[in-house]
């Protein structure tokens, strides 16, 4: 019999964004629990969301990469914490990924 383990992947992206710009607090993280720094809100809060889609204008495919790491870290972080009654799969990929995929919807052919 064959048995192949697959390796263990690695930590995901650094959660350094949005960038700062000038507030005392940044929008970023706190982790483990994954509230905002600045606001205590669930991450990505409003604000985080409005300065993470200003930072990636024109690269939809780059913020879903982005936000789909760090919600691989979430999990690996909230899980811990809480392993019996931790956050449904769905509600975290609804609150890392999938507010930021809004693509255009494509035009009619003429």
């Amino acid at each position: 019999m064959l048995r192949t383990r697959l390796p263990t992947p690695g930590r995901g992206p650094h959660p350094d964004r949005p960038r700062a710009t000038g507030a005392d607090t940044p929008h970023t993280p706190l982790r483990p629990m994954w509230c905002c720094r600045a606001d205590g809100q669930p991450w990505p809060c409003a604000q985080a969301r409005l300065l993470l889609r200003a930072e990636y204008e024109g690269n939809p495919i780059g913020l879903s990469i982005y936000l789909a790491g760090l919600m691989y870290e979430a999990m690996r972080d909230l899980y811990r914490l809480n392993p019996y009654d931790g956050p449904q799969p769905r509600a975290l990929f609804d609150r890392f990924v999938a507010w930021g995929g809004r693509r255009p919807s494509p035009e009619p052919p003429s």
